[in-house]
C-alpha cells in the first residue's frame, strides 16, 4: 500500500510513519506548512506545525529513510480555518478550530492531493481505531481513554475512512508510543505534546480575536432584558463564562451569573444563574456519519454524546428532524455553546456529528 505519512514534528506521527514502513508499506512523509510567517518557532508546548517542527519531521523521514516534503497550506488553512474561527466568533459561536482542520486540512485538502498523486491511505498518529462492521467501516474509540481521539476525527465520512489509516489506535498508553520513539533514536522522543489553537501559540485568545476583530460595545443583558452591564465587544465572551463580567447591578439574590448565549445580531451578552447552562436538547443542521449511517437515521435512536474532546460522554437519544441532527440527552449537559461540536457514539464506535446551531434550556425564564 502506498502511504502518505502526514508527519507533524510530534512524537506520535513519528512512531506512526515507523510503524507503517515497518509493517512493509511504501511510505512518504509530508509535513503541511499552515503558516507564510517564516520566523514562527513554537514556545514550550504552544503551537505546531512551526519551522521547528519542520525540521524534527524531516530528521525523523531521514531516520526512516523515506522521502520527506514539507508541502505549503498555510492558505487553505486561513480560509478554511483561521477565517473560519473568525467568522464563527463573528456570529455568536464558539467554534472548535481542530475539528475544522481535520475536516477540511488533513482529511479533505491532504487527503484529495494525496490521492490524485496515487496514495492509497494517509496516515497520522492520531488514537483511534478502524474496525469492519457489519455495514462498512466503522470508526472506534482508541484502546486509551485518556488520550483517545476519535472526537476530533467524528467528522471524517465515509469515503475519508477507507484512505485513512492509524497505527496507534490499539496502543495502550502514549508512555509507551514514547519509550518506542526512543527505541528508535528518535530526538522528539520526549518532545512535548502541543496544546492550545495552533495559530494563537501565546494562549490568548481574546486578545487575539480583539485584534483582528475591533471593539465593538453593547449592552450586558439578563434573561428577561434589562440590562445589566456591558461590554467592548461580544466575541470576548463564549457560554458558560464567569470571570470578566465586570457587571453594574448584582444578581437579585446575590449569586454569580454566567455567559447563557452572545447575540451577534442586537450585540448583547445574555448572563443569568449557573442553573440556566442546563442544555435539555441541541441540534445542529452540519451533520455527518462516520461510516454507514443509522438505517432509520428519521425514527429516534438510542446513542452516547459527547461536546468536547475531554467530556465524558452522556447517554442520549438522536433522530434526525426537519434537517437537523437533534441529540437530546438522558441529563442535561452543562454550558453548551452554539458552534461546539457534539459527536454522537454507538458504545466505543462513532456513529456521526454535528455543529450545534442551537441549543433549549432546560430552565425556563421565569425561573
Amino acid at each position: 500500500m502506498r502511504v502518505l505519512a502526514a508527519m507533524s514534528g510530534g512524537v506520535d506521527s513519528a512512531v506512526a510513519a515507523a510503524r507503517a514502513v515497518e509493517a512493509g508499506h511504501d511510505v512518504v512523509g509530508v509535513h503541511l506548512a499552515l503558516s507564510r510567517a517564516g520566523g514562527t518557532l513554537r514556545t514550550g508546548s504552544r503551537g505546531c506545525c512551526t519551522i521547528e517542527d519542520a525540521m524534527d519531521a524531516r530528521r525523523v523521514a531521514d531516520r526512516l529513510g523515506i522521502p520527506f516534503y514539507v508541502w505549503d497550506f498555510s492558505e487553505r488553512f486561513r480560509d478554511d480555518v483561521i477565517d473560519d474561527f473568525l467568522s464563527e466568533y463573528r456570529a455568536g459561536r464558539t467554534p472548535n478550530p481542530c475539528m475544522r482542520c481535520n475536516e477540511r486540512i488533513k482529511f479533505a485538502a491532504l487527503l484529495d492531493r494525496a490521492l490524485e498523486l496515487g496514495f492509497d491511505a494517509v496516515c497520522t498518529g492520531h488514537y483511534a481505531i478502524l474496525r469492519d462492521g457489519p455495514r462498512g467501516l466503522e470508526l472506534h474509540r482508541s484502546s486509551e481513554e485518556a488520550k483517545d481521539q476519535s472526537y476530533v476525527l467524528g467528522v471524517l465520512t465515509a469515503e475519508q475512512l477507507a484512505h485513512t489509516y492509524f497505527p496507534l489506535g490499539d496502543t495502550p498508553s502514549k508512555a509507551l508510543v514514547r519509550a518506542e520513539a526512543e527505541a528508535r533514536g528518535f530526538s522528539v522522543a520526549s518532545k512535548p505534546d502541543s496544546y492550545d489553537i495552533c495559530f494563537i501559540p501565546d494562549g490568548d485568545t481574546r486578545g487575539y480575536l480583539a485584534e483582528r476583530m475591533g471593539a465593538a460595545p453593547g449592552d450586558i443583558v439578563d434573561r428577561t432584558g434589562s440590562v445589566v452591564g456591558s461590554h467592548e465587544g461580544a466575541h470576548a465572551f463564549t457560554v458558560g463564562q464567569r470571570r470578566g463580567l465586570r457587571l453594574g447591578v448584582p444578581a437579585p439574590d446575590g449569586k454569580p451569573r454566567f455567559v447563557l448565549e452572545v447575540r451577534p445580531v442586537s450585540n448583547e451578552v445574555v448572563v443569568g444563574p449557573k442553573e440556566a447552562l442546563a442544555t435539555a436538547e441541541i441540534a445542529g443542521a452540519r451533520y455527518t456519519w462516520a461510516g454507514a449511517a443509522p438505517e432509520t437515521p428519521g425514527e429516534p435512536f438510542a446513542c452516547d454524546v459527547q461536546i468536547r474532546a475531554h467530556a465524558d460522554p452522556v447517554p442520549a437519544i438522536a433522530v434526525v428532524r426537519g434537517g437537523e441532527l437533534v441529540v437530546t440527552p438522558e441529563a442535561p449537559l452543562d454550558g453548551v455553546a452554539p458552534g461546539q461540536t457534539a459527536v454522537i457514539y454507538d458504545g466505543t464506535r462513532v456513529v456521526g456529528q454535528c455543529t450545534i446551531d442551537r441549543t433549549v434550556s432546560a430552565v425556563p425564564v421565569e425561573a
